[in-house]
C-alpha cells in the first residue's frame, strides 16, 4: 500500500513539473497488452528560464520522453518491463506514420528515463550502462544509442541545485535533505509551491495509512514543519499590526493561494469562508490544509472543501463557547453545516461576516428562517 502512495506522488510530481513544457500523459496505455507508462511527455512550449530552473530534469525534456520512477531499487525484471514499453511505442508511431503516409524519424522516438533510488553494480554492468559525465553528471547511466534509455541513480547524484527536483524522488535521508533544501528556496518560486502542495498531499496520505513504516513516519515528520514555516513567515509580515492579526492575515493568504492552486478561481462560497477559517489555531489550520490537499480536483472535491471549511468554522465557535460534549457538538455541527451550505450565496456571505457578533439564539433563528 505504501509503495503505491509513493508511486502516485512521483507520477503527480513529474506531471506537474513538466506540464509547463509540453503535453504530459500520466498512465499512457500501450497496445500490446494492458500496461501503462508512468509519465509520457511530449515537448511543446520552450520556456528556457523554466527549463533551467528544473536543472537536470529540465534537460531531460529536450525530447519526447517516458519517465518511470521507482520507489524501491529497480530490479532486472523492472528494467525489462520498462524497456518493453519503450519498444512498443515506436511500433505504434511507425504504424501511425504509415497510415498518414509520413516518416517516423529516429529523433522523434521517445527516450526512456528510469528513475531509481539505488542500483547495484551487478545490474548496471549487466545492462552495459555507462556514465556520460562529459555531457551529463555523475549518477546517470546510458545504454546503447539505439536503445534510447538512461538510468538515473538518484542517490548517486551530487547534492547541487541542478539535481534538487530529481532528489525529491529519492528516499530516506536523500529525500529528506532535498525537502529541507526545497523549503529554503524563495517563497515566490512557483516550482516550490507546486512541489510543496504535492508533498503535503503525500504527507496526508502517508499519515492516514495504517501500514506506515518507520521511513514513512520520518518523512511525515520532515514535511510537517514546512506548514509551520509558512505560518511563521506570515506572522512576521503581520507583526506591526499585532501577532494574532498578522497570523490570521498570513493564514488567510496561505489558504486563498492553496485553494486557487487546487480549484482555480474561487467562487463566492469559498471566498466567504477565507476570513473565518483563517482564524483557526495553527495546529487546526495545518490539519485543515492537509485535509484539503487530499481532496479530488473536481466538483465533488469542491463540495467537500466547502463542507470542511464550514465544519472547522463551527468547531472553532463551539470551542470558544465552551461546548465540551463532543457527541452533542458533532451532531449540532453536522446540522448547522448542512443548513449553512443550503443558504443562497449572498445570505451565506452576510451571515459569516456577522458570525462573531451573533449569539447562539440569533444564529439558530437566522438558520431556521432560511428553512422556511
Amino acid at each position: 500500500m505504501t509503495r503505491f502512495i509513493h508511486d502516485q506522488f512521483a507520477k503527480d510530481y513529474l506531471a506537474e513539473l513538466l506540464s509547463p513544457l509540453g503535453v504530459v500523459n500520466p498512465n499512457r496505455g500501450v497496445n500490446s497488452e494492458v500496461r501503462e507508462v508512468d509519465v509520457y511527455f511530449i515537448p511543446s512550449t520552450v520556456t528556457q528560464d523554466y527549463v533551467e530552473m528544473l536543472g537536470i530534469l529540465g534537460k531531460m525534456t529536450a525530447t519526447t520522453a517516458l519517465f518511470e520512477p521507482f520507489r524501491n531499487p529497480m530490479t532486472v525484471s523492472d528494467f525489462r518491463s520498462c524497456l518493453s514499453k519503450l519498444l512498443d511505442i515506436p511500433a505504434e508511431l511507425e504504424r501511425q506514420a504509415r497510415r498518414d503516409n509520413t516518416r517516423c524519424e529516429e529523433a522523434d522516438l521517445p527516450k526512456l528515463w528510469i528513475l531509481t533510488p539505488t542500483a547495484s553494480e551487478t545490474i548496471l554492468n549487466g545492462l552495459k550502462a555507462s556514465p556520460d559525465e562529459q555531457n551529463w553528471i555523475k549518477g546517470i547511466y546510458f545504454l546503447g544509442e539505439y536503445l534510447r534509455t538512461a538510468i538515473v541513480v538518484i542517490h548517486q547524484l551530487p547534492e547541487i541545485p541542478e539535481t534538487l527536483w530529481l532528489r525529491i524522488l529519492g528516499r530516506g535521508r536523500v529525500q529528506e535533505r532535498a525537502i529541507v533544501q526545497l523549503s529554503n528556496l524563495s517563497i515566490d518560486s512557483p516550482v516550490r509551491a507546486i512541489a510543496l502542495e504535492l508533498l503535503y498531499r503525500l504527507q496526508s496520505n502517508l499519515a492516514a495509512n495504517q501500514e506506515q513504516q518507520l521511513e514513512d513516519r520520518e518523512l511525515v515528520m520532515t514535511i510537517a514543519p514546512l506548514f509551520q514555516q509558512q505560518l511563521e513567515a506570515a506572522k512576521q509580515e503581520g507583526k506591526q499590526e499585532g501577532i494574532e492579526q498578522g497570523r490570521a492575515e498570513g493564514q488567510r493568504s496561505i489558504l486563498e493561494n492553496f485553494l486557487r492552486v487546487r480549484f482555480g478561481e474561487l467562487d463566492a462560497i469559498l471566498t466567504a469562508f477565507l476570513v473565518p477559517a483563517s482564524a483557526l489555531p495553527a495546529i487546526e489550520f495545518t490539519l485543515l490544509l492537509l485535509q484539503l490537499s487530499a481532496l479530488t480536483v473536481d466538483e465533488q472535491g469542491l463540495e467537500q472543501a466547502r463542507r470542511l471549511l464550514a465544519e472547522n468554522v463551527w468547531k472553532m465557535r463551539f470551542d470558544r463557547t465552551g461546548d465540551t460534549d463532543e457527541v452533542t457538538r458533532d451532531d449540532r455541527i453536522n446540522d448547522l453545516v448542512s443548513n449553512l451550505l443550503a443558504l443562497p450565496a449572498e445570505e451565506l456571505v452576510l451571515l459569516l461576516q456577522q458570525l462573531p457578533q451573533l449569539s447562539d439564539e440569533e444564529l439558530r433563528a437566522r438558520l431556521s428562517d432560511s428553512d422556511r
